[in-house]
Protein backbone atom coordinates (compact mmCIF):
# COMPACT_ATOMS: atom_id res chain seq x y z
CA UNK A 1 0.00 0.00 0.00
CA UNK A 2 1.51 3.02 -0.94
CA UNK A 3 0.29 6.54 0.34
CA UNK A 4 0.02 9.09 -2.28
CA UNK A 5 0.12 13.21 -0.60
CA UNK A 6 -1.71 15.49 -3.09
CA UNK A 7 0.16 18.07 -4.68
CA UNK A 8 1.14 21.04 -2.22
CA UNK A 9 -0.39 19.54 0.47
CA UNK A 10 1.46 18.54 3.90
CA UNK A 11 0.54 15.81 6.13
CA UNK A 12 -0.10 16.98 9.93
CA UNK A 13 1.75 14.18 12.32
CA UNK A 14 -0.54 15.78 14.99
CA UNK A 15 -3.09 14.09 13.49
CA UNK A 16 -2.84 11.03 16.07
CA UNK A 17 -6.13 9.43 15.63
CA UNK A 18 -7.71 7.67 12.56
CA UNK A 19 -11.09 6.82 11.67
CA UNK A 20 -12.27 4.87 8.89
CA UNK A 21 -15.20 2.48 7.66
CA UNK A 22 -14.87 -1.24 7.69
CA UNK A 23 -17.25 -1.89 4.88
CA UNK A 24 -20.70 -3.95 5.10
CA UNK A 25 -24.53 -4.33 5.29
CA UNK A 26 -26.38 -1.11 4.74
CA UNK A 27 -22.62 0.94 4.05
CA UNK A 28 -23.54 2.69 7.08
CA UNK A 29 -19.58 3.27 7.98
CA UNK A 30 -18.84 4.83 4.87
CA UNK A 31 -22.10 7.39 5.33
CA UNK A 32 -20.98 8.08 8.59
CA UNK A 33 -17.26 8.65 7.35
CA UNK A 34 -18.91 11.22 4.50
CA UNK A 35 -20.82 13.33 7.47
CA UNK A 36 -17.63 13.18 9.29
CA UNK A 37 -15.71 14.59 6.64
CA UNK A 38 -17.89 17.21 5.61
CA UNK A 39 -19.03 18.45 9.00
CA UNK A 40 -15.51 18.93 10.36
CA UNK A 41 -13.64 20.94 7.33
CA UNK A 42 -11.83 17.82 6.70
CA UNK A 43 -9.18 18.28 3.88
CA UNK A 44 -8.12 15.62 1.24
CA UNK A 45 -3.80 15.09 1.94
CA UNK A 46 -3.68 12.20 -0.25
CA UNK A 47 -4.88 8.75 -1.20
CA UNK A 48 -4.16 5.38 -0.41
CA UNK A 49 -2.98 2.88 -3.38
CA UNK A 50 -3.86 -0.67 -2.28
CA UNK A 51 -3.58 -3.68 -4.90
CA UNK A 52 -6.13 -5.50 -3.27
CA UNK A 53 -8.95 -2.56 -3.70
CA UNK A 54 -11.28 -2.71 -6.83
CA UNK A 55 -10.87 0.00 -8.80
CA UNK A 56 -13.17 2.39 -8.93
CA UNK A 57 -13.80 6.57 -9.81
CA UNK A 58 -16.53 9.03 -9.07
CA UNK A 59 -17.36 13.12 -8.47
CA UNK A 60 -15.85 14.79 -5.75
CA UNK A 61 -18.47 14.16 -2.89
CA UNK A 62 -18.24 17.09 -1.08
CA UNK A 63 -18.51 20.12 -3.11
CA UNK A 64 -20.86 21.60 -4.40
CA UNK A 65 -19.35 23.22 -7.73
CA UNK A 66 -18.00 21.06 -10.25
CA UNK A 67 -14.24 21.67 -9.26
CA UNK A 68 -12.78 18.65 -11.22
CA UNK A 69 -11.58 16.54 -8.20
CA UNK A 70 -12.06 12.90 -9.13
CA UNK A 71 -12.87 10.86 -5.83
CA UNK A 72 -10.84 7.48 -5.89
CA UNK A 73 -11.13 3.97 -3.89
CA UNK A 74 -9.41 4.84 -0.73
CA UNK A 75 -8.66 8.55 0.20
CA UNK A 76 -7.38 10.20 2.84
CA UNK A 77 -8.93 13.61 4.50
CA UNK A 78 -7.09 15.48 7.88
CA UNK A 79 -9.09 17.59 10.30
CA UNK A 80 -6.50 19.75 12.04
CA UNK A 81 -8.82 21.57 14.10
CA UNK A 82 -9.65 18.38 15.94
CA UNK A 83 -6.05 16.19 15.07
CA UNK A 84 -7.94 13.51 13.19
CA UNK A 85 -7.06 12.03 9.93
CA UNK A 86 -10.25 10.70 7.89
CA UNK A 87 -9.73 7.73 5.76
CA UNK A 88 -13.02 6.97 3.16
CA UNK A 89 -12.90 3.43 1.33
CA UNK A 90 -15.07 4.09 -1.76
CA UNK A 91 -14.89 0.66 -2.89
CA UNK A 92 -14.68 -3.24 -1.24
CA UNK A 93 -11.67 -5.75 -1.36
CA UNK A 94 -10.94 -7.78 -4.05
CA UNK A 95 -12.53 -11.43 -2.14
CA UNK A 96 -10.12 -13.07 -0.45
CA UNK A 97 -7.99 -10.36 0.13
CA UNK A 98 -9.29 -8.83 3.26
CA UNK A 99 -6.18 -10.03 5.54
CA UNK A 100 -3.41 -8.42 3.35
CA UNK A 101 -6.03 -5.81 3.05
CA UNK A 102 -6.09 -5.07 6.53
CA UNK A 103 -2.34 -5.75 7.05
CA UNK A 104 -1.68 -3.02 4.64
CA UNK A 105 -3.56 -0.64 6.15
CA UNK A 106 -2.71 -1.01 9.61
CA UNK A 107 1.18 -1.11 8.59
CA UNK A 108 0.13 2.69 7.39
CA UNK A 109 -1.76 3.42 10.08
CA UNK A 110 1.82 2.38 12.61
CA UNK A 111 4.36 4.01 10.30
CA UNK A 112 2.21 7.07 10.11
CA UNK A 113 2.08 7.61 13.89
CA UNK A 114 -1.22 7.09 14.80
CA UNK A 115 -2.04 5.92 18.29
CA UNK A 116 -5.94 5.17 17.96
CA UNK A 117 -8.26 3.95 14.94
CA UNK A 118 -11.67 3.88 15.34
CA UNK A 119 -13.54 1.51 12.76
CA UNK A 120 -16.85 2.10 12.29
CA UNK A 121 -19.46 -0.23 10.70
CA UNK A 122 -22.51 -2.29 10.83
CA UNK A 123 -24.26 -5.33 11.45
CA UNK A 124 -27.24 -7.62 9.60
CA UNK A 125 -30.11 -6.79 11.89
CA UNK A 126 -31.12 -9.95 11.73
CA UNK A 127 -28.96 -11.54 13.64
CA UNK A 128 -29.72 -8.79 16.70
CA UNK A 129 -31.45 -11.71 19.12
CA UNK A 130 -32.03 -9.93 22.14
CA UNK A 131 -33.81 -6.39 21.29
CA UNK A 132 -34.83 -3.47 23.82
CA UNK A 133 -37.50 -0.73 22.11
CA UNK A 134 -37.01 1.62 25.26
CA UNK A 135 -33.44 2.13 24.73
CA UNK A 136 -33.77 3.12 21.25
CA UNK A 137 -31.01 2.48 18.79
CA UNK A 138 -27.73 1.19 20.35
CA UNK A 139 -24.07 1.37 19.68
CA UNK A 140 -22.18 -1.53 20.63
CA UNK A 141 -18.27 -1.56 20.38
CA UNK A 142 -15.72 -3.64 20.53
CA UNK A 143 -12.20 -2.77 22.34
CA UNK A 144 -8.72 -4.00 23.08
CA UNK A 145 -8.44 -1.86 26.01
CA UNK A 146 -9.10 -4.93 27.83
CA UNK A 147 -9.12 -8.61 26.92
CA UNK A 148 -12.29 -9.28 27.00
CA UNK A 149 -12.95 -6.19 24.54
CA UNK A 150 -14.68 -4.07 27.02
CA UNK A 151 -13.36 -0.40 27.28
CA UNK A 152 -14.57 1.67 30.72
CA UNK A 153 -14.63 4.92 28.26
CA UNK A 154 -17.15 3.20 25.93
CA UNK A 155 -19.48 2.19 29.25
CA UNK A 156 -18.93 5.26 30.16
CA UNK A 157 -20.72 6.36 26.84
CA UNK A 158 -23.53 4.17 26.85
CA UNK A 159 -22.29 1.69 24.18
CA UNK A 160 -22.64 -1.77 24.42
CA UNK A 161 -20.05 -4.48 24.29
CA UNK A 162 -19.95 -7.13 22.04
CA UNK A 163 -21.02 -9.81 23.60
CA UNK A 164 -20.76 -12.20 20.90
CA UNK A 165 -16.91 -11.43 20.73
CA UNK A 166 -14.96 -14.51 22.15
CA UNK A 167 -11.19 -14.16 21.96
CA UNK A 168 -10.90 -17.87 22.52
CA UNK A 169 -13.67 -18.86 19.18
CA UNK A 170 -12.18 -20.65 16.42
CA UNK A 171 -12.19 -17.72 14.06
CA UNK A 172 -11.25 -14.97 16.33
CA UNK A 173 -7.83 -17.05 16.97
CA UNK A 174 -7.35 -17.69 13.74
CA UNK A 175 -7.42 -13.70 13.21
CA UNK A 176 -5.03 -12.76 15.77
CA UNK A 177 -2.81 -16.01 14.73
CA UNK A 178 -2.56 -14.67 11.26
CA UNK A 179 -1.67 -10.91 11.95
CA UNK A 180 0.51 -11.76 15.37
CA UNK A 181 2.23 -14.58 13.80
CA UNK A 182 3.32 -16.22 16.48
CA UNK A 183 1.09 -18.96 17.03
CA UNK A 184 2.57 -22.78 17.02
CA UNK A 185 -0.68 -23.92 16.02
CA UNK A 186 -2.29 -23.81 12.44
CA UNK A 187 -5.12 -22.60 12.58
CA UNK A 188 -7.71 -22.05 9.17
CA UNK A 189 -10.53 -20.05 8.38
CA UNK A 190 -13.70 -22.43 8.34
CA UNK A 191 -15.61 -22.58 4.55
CA UNK A 192 -18.42 -20.90 3.46
CA UNK A 193 -19.84 -24.04 3.94
CA UNK A 194 -18.59 -24.37 7.73
CA UNK A 195 -19.31 -21.52 9.30
CA UNK A 196 -21.51 -21.37 11.73
CA UNK A 197 -24.31 -18.28 13.32
CA UNK A 198 -20.87 -17.63 16.09
CA UNK A 199 -18.49 -17.30 13.15
CA UNK A 200 -20.82 -14.24 12.02
CA UNK A 201 -19.48 -11.57 13.51
CA UNK A 202 -15.18 -12.58 12.81
CA UNK A 203 -16.29 -13.18 9.01
CA UNK A 204 -16.81 -9.47 8.42
CA UNK A 205 -14.18 -7.02 7.50
CA UNK A 206 -14.26 -5.12 11.09
CA UNK A 207 -12.93 -7.93 12.98
CA UNK A 208 -9.72 -8.35 10.40
CA UNK A 209 -8.98 -4.58 10.62
CA UNK A 210 -9.79 -5.15 14.57
CA UNK A 211 -7.83 -7.76 14.81
CA UNK A 212 -4.55 -6.17 12.42
CA UNK A 213 -4.43 -2.66 14.66
CA UNK A 214 -4.29 -4.54 17.85
CA UNK A 215 -1.35 -6.62 16.89
CA UNK A 216 0.36 -3.53 15.69
CA UNK A 217 0.06 -2.36 19.44
CA UNK A 218 -2.35 -0.15 18.16
CA UNK A 219 -5.48 1.39 20.50
CA UNK A 220 -8.06 -0.22 18.13
CA UNK A 221 -12.45 0.80 19.07
CA UNK A 222 -15.08 -0.57 16.71
CA UNK A 223 -18.18 1.42 16.97
CA UNK A 224 -20.89 -0.83 15.52
CA UNK A 225 -25.09 -0.65 14.88
CA UNK A 226 -27.36 -3.11 13.52
CA UNK A 227 -29.37 -2.78 9.93
CA UNK A 228 -30.54 -3.72 7.44
CA UNK A 229 -30.32 -2.55 3.49
CA UNK A 230 -32.23 1.01 1.99
CA UNK A 231 -31.91 4.25 3.62
CA UNK A 232 -29.17 3.92 6.20
CA UNK A 233 -28.84 7.62 7.18
CA UNK A 234 -30.54 7.21 10.18
CA UNK A 235 -27.75 5.01 11.23
CA UNK A 236 -25.08 6.78 9.87
CA UNK A 237 -26.02 9.83 12.17
CA UNK A 238 -25.83 7.24 15.00
CA UNK A 239 -22.66 6.29 14.43
CA UNK A 240 -21.00 9.73 13.22
CA UNK A 241 -22.38 10.81 16.63
CA UNK A 242 -20.96 7.95 18.51
CA UNK A 243 -17.26 8.53 17.10
CA UNK A 244 -17.51 12.31 18.10
CA UNK A 245 -18.63 11.55 21.54
CA UNK A 246 -15.78 8.35 22.01
CA UNK A 247 -13.13 11.43 21.03
CA UNK A 248 -14.77 13.99 23.13
CA UNK A 249 -15.79 16.16 20.18
CA UNK A 250 -18.39 19.14 20.78
CA UNK A 251 -20.59 20.98 18.52
CA UNK A 252 -19.04 23.84 18.03
CA UNK A 253 -15.75 22.02 16.53
CA UNK A 254 -18.22 21.05 13.51
CA UNK A 255 -18.67 23.28 10.58
CA UNK A 256 -22.81 22.60 10.37
CA UNK A 257 -25.03 24.88 8.43
CA UNK A 258 -27.53 27.46 9.70
CA UNK A 259 -26.35 26.52 13.51
CA UNK A 260 -27.18 22.76 12.89
CA UNK A 261 -24.49 20.30 14.18
CA UNK A 262 -23.68 18.50 10.99
CA UNK A 263 -23.27 19.23 7.40
CA UNK A 264 -25.06 16.79 4.94
CA UNK A 265 -22.73 15.76 2.37
CA UNK A 266 -23.80 17.66 -1.02
CA UNK A 267 -23.14 13.76 -2.62
CA UNK A 268 -26.54 12.81 -0.23
CA UNK A 269 -28.72 14.96 -2.29
CA UNK A 270 -28.91 12.19 -5.36
CA UNK A 271 -28.62 8.78 -2.97
CA UNK A 272 -32.23 7.76 -4.34
CA UNK A 273 -32.13 9.70 -7.41
CA UNK A 274 -34.84 12.60 -8.09
CA UNK A 275 -38.08 12.76 -6.87
CA UNK A 276 -41.25 11.27 -8.99
CA UNK A 277 -42.64 13.94 -11.16
CA UNK A 278 -45.91 14.87 -9.00
CA UNK A 279 -47.38 15.37 -12.46
CA UNK A 280 -48.12 11.92 -13.21
CA UNK A 281 -50.36 11.51 -10.31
Amino acid sequence: MEFVVEEGRLVNEDCSTLVLPALSIGNVGQLAVDLLVSSTGAERVGYLDDPYLLPCVGNDAYGPLPCGDIALPLEVYESSSIATTLAQQRSPVAKGMMIKFAENIADFAASSGKKHVIVLSSLDFQRLHNLDMSRGPQVYYLSNAESGGRDDHCERLGFGRLREYDSEGRCWKYLSSVFEKNSEEELTFPSEDELEDIDYYPSLPFAALFSAFKARGLKVTCLLCYCSEGDNIPEAFLLAEAASKLMGLTPDKFHGEEGGKWRIPYSWKSMYGAPPDMSMF
